[in-house]
């Protein structure tokens, strides 16, 4: 049984789920990671979420706001032999809910070509490809954006 928790981004299961998500990134894309860095920091977020199994910190995902009616989804991660049991989804849908509860109309995200498991999750989750955005356009070649409407 997955239960999740309402979070910021100072919960150390969080940032140790993000160590992870790092290594597992940096094992895919090298040091083509070096570019989403920056992209990538935690610090000061209240819209973090932690997946549990057991009391044991299993996954996670937080957004932040783009504008007023906006989120970007981000540092989403399943632990690897957790995977395929739905607790990203589980963990998207409750991202997803926490974002209409703050009167957010629109969930953009990004993920990398190397991460095809990714992809196909947040297209079953009704997530479509648009352009690239913001600082993603001109990356095509590694980079997919997606939105939904909530």
């Amino acid at each position: 049984m997955v239960s999740i928790k309402r979070t910021n981004s100072n919960d150390n299961d969080f940032r140790t789920l993000v160590i992870e998500l790092d290594k597992d990134l940096w094992s895919r894309y090298g040091t083509r990671q070096l570019v989403y860095q920056q992209y990538n920091v935690i610090e000061n977020l209240e819209t973090v979420l932690v997946a549990y199994i057991e009391n044991k910190p299993v996954g996670c995902g937080c957004f932040k706001k783009i504008n007023d009616n906006s989120v970007e989804i981000k540092r989403m991660f399943v632990s690897t032999e957790h995977r395929r049991k739905g607790i990203g989804a589980s963990v998207m849908k409750e991202l997803e809910n926490w974002a209409k509860e703050l009167q957010f109309e629109f969930i953009f995200l990004e993920t990398g070509k190397g991460q095809p498991e990714a992809s196909r999750l947040y297209q079953k989750q009704g997530y479509k490809l648009i352009s690239n955005y913001g600082q993603y356009i001109g990356k095509e070649k590694i980079s997919i954006c997606m939105k939904k409407v909530l």
